[in-house]
């Protein structure tokens, strides 16, 4: 079936757009037209947009003010997501918006209400959904094909990284929708509702900050799959030691891996797995572009003909929305 083509903008040149997803839509001619870029700073648009190919627009209600654009991409700053997905979704854009969609459950409820009311697709941007990596994981643990460890026991997600260089990231900046929960520790959430499905509750949780920074730095917690009683137990940080990755243990075995949100188009993942008479293997995977994947699964979800897909996204952002409100609710939202 032939997919239309479609044109779309980015709001905003943050380093994720720069590194990775400009370079990610220029090998998808056939999926993507770029049609513009707007950011603050209009020579860095101009440059930008020259080495793609594109229009640089002096501001991005600019942007969004033309009518030849079907789609944005907005990798702004956690608070300033709201409005410009509001405004985008009002202008009759899909919209591809990097995680966290929104900085609290009210502000997602309101854009997927907007997004459906205006069939138009909304993806929060957690491309290591669409990395290979996972979906072995996931065929290793299905309980329809005997899962290779057993019966899941519980799992261990944890994704932090060393302090910042700068201290004016906006990550530390309360105003800017910063914190390590709307960062770091919404992969590990995500991770836990795709693994172990949408019906997990926050059991326990603790956010850390420093009251200075208004910000929480690290956190950890507990979540529970009531039906079963499998538990997720998560941890993330800015000032910790480098962790990225998830180990998955059942009655029989364990499942390991290091780069399960960070395996870029020149890494080989590799899943360690351990089993109960002893045995060790390191299946080691080949390289996949996650960036790639998931701007072909936005590009199916902007088709005329995609509402049932769009009604599954809608569903999958409200579960993480839910997930990030208990956590903080559960964790008192004190900077301790």
């Amino acid at each position: 079936m032939n997919q239309e083509k479609i044109k779309i903008g980015v709001l905003g040149a943050a380093l994720i757009a720069e590194r990775s997803i400009l370079p990610a839509l220029a090998l998808m001619p056939e999926h993507f037209e770029l049609v513009g870029l707007a950011s603050r700073s209009l020579d860095k648009a101009q440059n930008l947009a020259a080495e793609y190919g594109a229009e640089a627009f002096p501001g991005y209600e600019a942007l969004l003010n033309d009518e030849s654009i079907n789609a944005v991409y907005i990798p702004l700053p956690n608070a300033l997501h709201y409005p410009w997905v509001q405004r985008a979704l009002e202008a009759g854009k899909h919209v591809l918006c990097e995680k966290s969609l929104g900085c609290t459950l009210e502000e997602v409820q309101a854009l997927v209400a907007l997004a459906e009311a205006r069939n138009l697709a909304l993806v929060e941007n957690f491309q290591f959904r669409f990395h290979q990596q996972l979906q072995e994981l996931k065929t290793l643990i299905n309980p329809e094909r005997k899962p290779i460890i057993g019966e899941l026991r519980t799992l261990r997600c944890s994704f932090g990284f060393p302090p910042f260089k700068d201290a004016n990231n906006i990550r530390y900046q309360k105003k800017l929708g910063g914190g390590a929960l709307l960062d770091a520790g919404a992969y590990t959430l995500k991770a836990a509702s795709i693994i172990l499905g949408e019906d997990l509750q926050v059991a326990a949780a603790s956010l850390v900050g420093l009251a200075s920074q208004e910000v929480d730095i690290h956190g950890s917690g507990c979540l529970i799959q009531p039906s079963q009683g499998i538990t997720a137990h998560l941890a993330f940080g800015f000032d910790n030691y480098y962790q990225c990755g998830v180990e998955i243990w059942g009655s029989e075995g364990r499942i390991r891996t290091n780069r399960l949100f960070t395996a870029g188009p020149q890494v080989k993942p590799v899943l360690e797995i351990e089993t109960k008479d002893g045995g060790r293997q390191d299946r080691i995977l080949n390289e996949d572009h996650h960036f790639v994947n998931m701007l072909a699964h936005f590009h199916r979800l902007c088709q005329r003909d995609a509402r049932a897909l769009r009604a599954i996204e809608s569903q999958q952002n409200l579960v993480q929305a839910r997930l990030m409100n208990d956590f903080r609710i559960k964790a008192g939202d004190i900077l301790r």
